[in-house]
């Protein structure tokens, strides 16, 4: 059976594809502005678990009796947290409040299965970011952009994101996106995987 993700996520697919899992993408019609605001003052963890599990359960309803997975990432710098930025010079914005700081990438996984949840992961990475200067900033943005658009962060880790940073602690697919090494766990249990 094949899996469905729940997102049009390039960075997502790409890990699928290299783990061997093969999957159909339809992404989700979930308004999350809706959800974050809904769950103002609730930890990261719970917070990307519940986007995730949105996801998976809207694009569960399509698709009767199919597993599928739902995810998201959310970047954070103490209690402020960062969405993907709407423009570059969002983006901009982004990068000047991170540099030198430390920022928390929390990313979960929802597997669903109709309408209902079959397992859910979550994980956070640790990754301290060097300072960085107006020009790398600028530069930065001439090369990434827009690529990074549609990432929490304001970097793709397999990209010249990696220019960021001075550490990283945590697992490496949960800074791409998806807790993967559970997650194929939770596909093995599910029999999407064999065992």
């Amino acid at each position: 059976m094949t899996l469905i993700l729940a997102s049009g996520s390039a960075s997502r697919r790409a890990m699928l594809t290299a783990a061997g899992i093969a999957h159909d993408a339809d992404p989700s019609d979930v308004d999350e502005d809706v959800i974050k605001a809904a769950m103002a003052g609730k930890s990261m963890s719970d917070l990307a678990l519940e986007l995730a599990a949105a996801k998976a359960l809207d694009v569960s309803a399509r698709h009767p009796g199919r597993l599928v997975l739902g995810g998201d990432s959310i970047a954070s710098v103490g209690d402020k947290r960062f969405g993907k930025p709407a423009s570059r010079d969002d983006a901009e914005t982004h990068l000047r409040h991170f540099s030198g700081q430390d920022m928390v990438l929390t990313s979960a996984a929802v597997l669903a299965r109709d309408r209902v949840r079959v397992a859910e992961i979550v994980d956070a990475a640790h990754l301290s970011v060097r300072p960085l200067s107006d020009a790398f900033i600028a530069d930065y943005l001439a090369r990434e952009w827009p690529a990074i658009s549609g990432c929490a962060g304001c970097f793709r880790m397999e990209g010249q994101g990696v220019q960021l940073f001075d550490r990283v602690e945590g697992d490496h697919f949960t800074i791409l996106g998806l807790p993967l090494m559970p997650l194929l766990s939770a596909m093995r249990a599910e029999g999407l995987l064999i065992a």
